[in-house]
């Protein structure tokens, strides 16, 4: 990084690419199996090295993008510990490493792509776990969840960006904020996020974890996210970071006549599911492709 370091709240446009393509549902012939979102699948995975040398080099980046991306690394240097700092496993050669596997695995989102680099995922987690921040998996966060995937994270995101309002997302609602990490993501490509979490010592992590970053355009609530925020609606995108049986009725109807809702859907077996919402009173839905996330649950804890 060059030059001096960038404080919250950032421009939205310093992170804005081009327009995203116009709304279309992306077939899938062969559904790809998302890494799982489980810290016990995950624990098989603790052999992978997180080196910015093994990773895939990103396939020739658009200059926008390029330009995007050097204008988001927003983390002021004096909230980084010095530790952290000269580690070379939370290095942002590594980050950018982590996205380039993403983008290879299909996301091509440059705005999404560029805020998936700027947020340091190792500081939304335990020290300990730092030397695997970087590595396209799961992770525990305890409480019994985890902190998503960056794959996952981004391709949700994508997904819910490309919407009929023409990329529009003026308020996002998320559910189940874990530990803050895919808030921070999408503070950078929404203008306003509502993030809901039912578990107490989680919300509190989670305003732990944001506050050094000053982020201004997140607003965290601690409630049952199956319940959504009715008093802040319509929302231009939702996602949801558990898996239900079915989409919760109140979130549909949370959901603002153009914009999109993304989903983890099912029990043992699940699929990410895109709803939009278009007109009053009529959706449609498409299965993306299969995943695996913690349940849903209703009430707080």
């Amino acid at each position: 990084m060059t030059g001096k370091a960038r404080r919250f709240p950032l421009l939205l446009s310093s992170v804005v690419d081009a327009a995203p393509k116009s709304a279309q549902t992306r077939s899938v012939s062969a559904p790809r199996i998302a890494t799982p979102q489980t810290a016990t699948q995950n624990a098989a995975q603790t052999g992978v090295k997180a080196s910015a040398q093994n990773a895939p080099p990103m396939a020739s980046p658009s200059k926008s993008h390029t330009n995007a991306v050097a204008r988001s690394q927003f983390v002021p240097a004096a909230t980084v510990p010095e530790s952290e700092r000269s580690n070379p496993l939370v290095s942002d050669a590594v980050r950018r490493a982590m996205v380039a596997r993403v983008a290879k695995q299909g996301v091509t989102d440059a705005k999404v792509l560029a805020a998936l680099e700027a947020v340091p995922r190792h500081l939304f987690i335990d020290p300990g776990l730092s030397s695997q921040a970087y590595i396209d998996s799961a992770l525990p966060i305890g409480h019994h969840q985890t902190i998503s995937q960056p794959y996952i994270v981004a391709r949700m995101i994508e997904v819910m960006r490309h919407n009929a309002l023409g990329g529009k997302l003026d308020k996002v609602l998320e559910i189940g904020t874990g530990c803050g990490y895919q808030a921070a993501v999408l503070s950078l490509v929404a203008k306003e996020v509502y993030s809901i979490e039912r578990i107490k010592p989680l919300h509190e992590l989670a305003k732990n974890k944001l506050r050094p970053l000053r982020i201004a355009n997140i607003r965290l609530h601690y409630g049952d996210g199956m319940l959504g925020l009715p008093q802040v609606a319509p929302f231009d995108g939702i996602i949801l970071a558990a898996a239900g049986l079915e989409v919760p009725p109140a979130l549909l109807e949370q959901l603002a006549i153009g914009g999109r809702l993304v989903a983890p859907v099912g029990g043992r077996q699940q699929v990410l599911q895109l709803i939009e919402r278009v007109g009053k009173l009529e959706w449609k839905s498409a299965t993306l492709e299969a995943c695996h996330f913690v349940p849903l649950r209703a009430g707080t804890v």
